[in-house]
């Protein structure tokens, strides 16, 4: 809880710093855009979040993201195939990945930075190579399959939320039930603290590994479907881009330990909000976007480094109480 705490108050810092100096950043344009990104990356951040807490890595969620939206308005436009069969393709495809990430990782013993480095490149690569490396568009065809991305839900006077707010809401209440409420998550939790311990207590580890794989995959199929929807037009080289280092950042600045064994869902949420509310106060202050990769960079290594030492500190103070509390009964012996 204190970790969530004071990623929550770096996250009012920056937003209120940001409001102070240019009172457009707290407009009813700028709040819906910003809630937007925010769960659209959101969505992918508690994905990776389930690799990160087993203590493994995804570096192919960008390319991932770029595949699923290239592939999904190619099939729509170009094929011609319907829209439930263009979504369960996609989202199957997705799922597929996951697995194979995940028994490449457990019955092949590979390092998951090597696999998934590897699906990084391959599977840009087969998006470009399906597409033609051309733009795809999705025209005035898809207009009810894009009010899932920039559909927006009226709740006061100028003020809307849209659609991806609640889709993430879905996620997030699903992912926060599995990881603190089921065995599942129980399992999870313990294979990230200790692996070797997990796995001589009966937990079959390796299904849960390939499960959080899948999850991870999974959701990164749905944030391309829904990025790809909120551009209407699909870059297959330029489609999320990058997008796997914005998700691990926002889990690791939301408590996720790349160790293993720690995460919640909230604080992967406030983490992301962290990270969207930095690029967006770059933008409207008119900072150079030259330095936005700094400036969020070094926001994050603070953040992380401020965490490190709360946590040597918090031991250190625990390790002095119980050895006081050991002193008087050696003394009387």
């Amino acid at each position: 809880m204190k970790k969530i705490l004071g990623i929550f108050g770096l996250f009012l810092a920056v937003f209120c710093f940001t409001a102070l100096r240019n009172p457009q950043f707290v407009s009813a344009y700028n709040l819906e855009n910003l809630i937007r990104w925010i769960s659209l990356f959101g969505i992918i951040s508690i994905g990776v979040s389930f690799v990160i807490i087993t203590g493994g890595i995804d570096l192919s969620i960008g390319s991932l993201i770029g595949l699923t939206g290239s592939l999904m308005a190619w099939l729509l436009t170009q094929q011609g195939w319907s829209v439930p069969a263009t979504l369960l393709t996609v989202l199957l495809l997705s799922l597929l990945v996951g697995l194979g990430h995940g028994l490449l990782i457990t019955r092949l013993r590979l390092q998951p930075f090597v696999v998934t480095l590897c699906g990084l490149l391959l599977y840009r690569g087969m998006a470009r190579f399906i597409t033609g490396d051309q733009s795809q568009g999705f025209g005035n065809t898809q207009e009810t399959l894009r009010s899932l991305a920039i559909g927006k839900i009226a709740i006061g006077s100028g003020f809307s939320i849209p659609v991806p707010f609640f889709i993430l809401l879905i996620v997030s209440i699903i992912s926060a039930v599995v990881l603190n409420r089921t065995l599942w998550g129980r399992y999870l939790l313990a294979l990230g603290r200790n692996e070797t311990a997990a796995r001589y207590s009966g937990i079959n580890t390796d299904r849960i590994k390939i499960a959080a794989y899948m999850v991870c995959s999974l959701l990164a199929g749905v944030g391309g479907v829904l990025f790809s929807l909120d551009l209407n037009s699909v870059q297959p080289s330029g489609l999320g881009e990058f997008y796997e280092l914005y998700a691990i950042a926002a889990a690791v600045l939301g408590g996720c330990s790349l160790r293993g064994g720690e995460g919640t869902i909230l604080g992967v949420i406030i983490g992301t909000g962290v990270m969207r509310v930095l690029y967006n106060a770059i933008n409207i202050l008119s900072i150079p976007t030259h330095l936005e990769f700094a400036i969020i960079g070094a926001v994050i290594l603070a953040g992380v480094v401020t965490d490190e030492l709360a946590k040597r500190y918090a031991a250190n103070r625990r390790a002095l109480r119980e050895q006081a509390g050991n002193t008087p009964m050696a003394s009387s012996q």
